[in-house]
Formats: structure tokens, C-alpha cells, sequence
């Protein structure tokens, strides 16, 4: 199968040689000492401050969602949220549940956020801004320094998911100021699914000790103790995180996050350059490298998911819910190159040859 997902992603050989070892004991200085480099090389990517700290979570991208609002926020915030799609929405969600108050800047399919969304919200009280800096369900790539500059003139706590945009797309959390950045193993970082990253500012770390966190193993103060030792406090996937150790080191041999970011650039480019004659619609102008969100104009966009699955061994991302038949994503993260586009081009020729779409 040829994988064009946005997670779990096409993975590299030495990647999934990893996850065929046996999974070796982890209370050691060996387990110790390549947590310590992980988080070096995280903290090194995401440009985050000298004394800022990262936790590895066992858990998807949502855990560590769950996590952030968990130990940073409580009822005494006034939080302000994007909801752009599912995952903004996963924010909502999580925010009702943990009965924090909030609002919610509402955007429909594909469009992108404004000054003008912003600006109704000034001096307004707000103490927290969450945001998914690329919304995945319909691909909008979001303006960070925007947001960003919106936090700062209103000294607002910055909490940001970059699960699906952290390698692909620039993100700097110290020019950011951000103080919460999320990530997750199955996506740019290209491992098997099952951890959750945080990378956590000094005024996160300073939240974390005020706040009391009503579950033990999303406790932040648990997990940044044990790293202090290099360790987690409970049974990790030890594997993954030796994947994640490898794909690291490959980031930084092959000329960092800046080199990563370009190489996915490319591939993006090639792919949206190949598909201009095809009966497809971009669904937002404000793309991230991550992933291209097309509408199909002549079928449905989850036939079209079953058809190449099932015919041609190709996986692209569908939808759920409202978007389901109407939009589908072709991903630029992972093990992939143009002559894997290639192969999907030819694919979807075959389909219109065909008079599929």
C-alpha cells in the first residue's frame, strides 16, 4: 500500500525495522540518556526557550489536547478558541468537560482566521488562546504570527496544537511566545502512533504547579518529575519513543528542521502542480505543507477513497460527518517521494479515463 494519509504516515525502513526488535527494559541510563537527547532535539525543532521542558506522553495527539487543558487551565480562565473544523471542535469539547469558560471563533469550511476575527476580542478579559495551527479536517493552515501578535498586545497564555503541522510548516515557539506546542509520533515525525508530545514554556511549567490536575496519569507534575531523571512515570511505548530517537537524529543529519520543513515544501508543490487538470477544488487558499484538502467536482470524495484503497492499493485521508462525500486529503508527510505522486496521478487518470471522476 502506498500511504498519502496524515497519520499514521508512510514510514521509513529503519523506522519500521525498530518496531519489529524486541522491545527492551527501560528503567536504565541507556532509556534515560536517549529521553534526554529526544528532548534536546524536540526543544532544538520547535526553537522553544532554554528552560522550557518536554513530556512524552503514551497517548494519541488527543491525550495530549486533554493534558494541556488538564494542568494549564482552570474556571478562574477565560479562554478563547478557534474552531475551524473537528479538531477545533475536539477543543470546544474538551473545554465544555472540563467546564473551563470559553468562547469559540467559529469558522466555516475552508476559510481561513482574520485580523477582523480577532480584533471584537480585545481587552476583553481573555486570559488563554487555543488553537490548532493547522485545522486537518479541511487543511486551513492558520496564521501563527497573526495570533500570535493577538496574544501578546492582550498578554494572553498561547496553547497550540501542531500535531499534524510540526516539522511540515515553520513554527519559532519562542518569537511565538507560544507556551503549550503539541505534536504526536504518527504524523511529520513519521513513527507509529501512541505518543504525544508536549513542549512546555516557563510559564506553562509555572501553570502546571499552580493548578491541580484531577487525573493521575495526564498529570503534568507527575510526568515533569520523572523527567528530571530522564524517565516517564509510567510504562511508556518504549518502542515508539526509540523510533522517535531515530527519526530525530535523521532530521538533524540531513540539515534540521529547516530541511525537513523544505523537503515537504517540495513534495506538496509537486503534488498540487500535478493536479491542476484533474476535476479537483483546493478547499482553502491557506494551505499547510502537511497536507492538500480537495474537494472532488464530479464524485464522491469517499468513493473516490474506496476506489483507490480497494483497486490500486493507495490510501489518501477521507472525512467523517458533514464532510464525508465532499472532501478528502492527499498528505506530503512520511516516507514519500514524487515518483509515489506519480503513481497516484496515474491513478487518478485511470479514474477519469474511466469516467469515475
Amino acid at each position: 500500500m502506498l500511504n498519502f494519509t496524515v497519520g499514521p504516515v508512510q514510514s521509513s525502513e529503519s523506522i519500521c525495522a525498530i518496531g519489529a526488535e524486541q522491545v527492551p527494559y527501560f528503567r536504565t541510563q541507556e532509556f534515560s540518556e536517549l529521553m534526554y537527547e529526544n528532548e534536546r532535539l524536540i526543544k532544538s525543532f520547535a526553537y522553544a526557550d532554554k528552560d522550557s521542558k518536554v513530556v512524552f506522553l503514551t497517548g494519541s495527539g488527543s491525550a495530549g489536547m486533554e493534558a494541556a487543558i488538564m494542568n494549564t487551565l482552570s474556571s478562574l480562565d477565560k479562554v478563547l478558541v478557534v474552531n475551524g473544523g473537528s479538531f477545533g471542535e475536539r477543543f470546544v469539547e474538551l473545554l465544555s468537560l472540563h467546564r473551563i469558560p470559553f468562547s469559540e471563533i467559529k469558522l466555516p469550511v475552508g476559510e481561513a482566521l482574520k485580523k477582523e476575527d480577532l480584533d471584537k476580542y480585545n481587552n476583553q478579559g481573555y486570559t488563554t488562546f487555543i488553537v490548532n495551527k493547522h485545522e486537518t479536517s479541511t487543511g486551513v493552515h492558520y496564521d501563527i504570527d497573526l495570533i500570535s501578535d493577538f496574544c501578546k498586545c492582550n498578554n494572553l497564555f498561547l496553547i497550540v496544537d501542531c500535531i499534524s503541522s510540526f516539522l511540515a510548516d515553520p513554527f519559532n515557539m519562542s518569537a511565538l511566545e507560544a507556551d503549550v506546542m503539541i505534536t504526536g509520533s504518527q504524523k511529520a515525525l513519521a513513527c507509529a502512533p501512541g505518543i504525544s508530545i508536549l513542549v512546555l514554556s516557563k510559564k506553562a511549567l509555572q501553570r502546571i504547579e499552580m493548578t491541580t490536575c484531577c487525573c493521575q496519569y495526564l498529570d503534568l507534575k507527575i510526568a515533569l518529575k520523572n523527567a528530571q531523571r530522564g524517565q516517564t512515570p509510567w510504562t511508556p511505548a518504549v518502542g515508539i519513543l526509540r523510533q522517535i530517537n531515530v527519526r530525530l537524529k535523521e532530521i538533524e543529519q540531513n540539515g534540521g528542521v529547516e530541511a525537513e520543513i523544505e523537503r515537504t515544501a517540495k513534495l506538496a508543490n509537486y503534488f498540487r502542480e500535478r493536479i491542476k487538470k484533474l476535476p479537483f477544488e483546493i478547499v482553502t487558499k491557506s494551505l499547510s505543507n502537511a497536507v492538500t484538502p480537495l474537494h472532488p467536482t464530479t464524485q464522491s470524495a469517499h468513493k473516490i477513497f474506496e476506489k483507490l484503497k480497494d483497486e490500486y492499493g493507495i490510501w489518501v485521508c477521507p472525512n467523517g460527518g458533514d464532510l464525508k462525500d465532499s472532501v478528502f486529503r492527499v498528505g506530503h508527510i512520511g516516507c514519500i517521494a514524487n515518483k509515489d505522486y506519480d503513481k497516484l496521478i496515474d491513478a487518478f487518470n485511470d479514474l477519469k479515463l474511466n469516467n469515475f471522476i
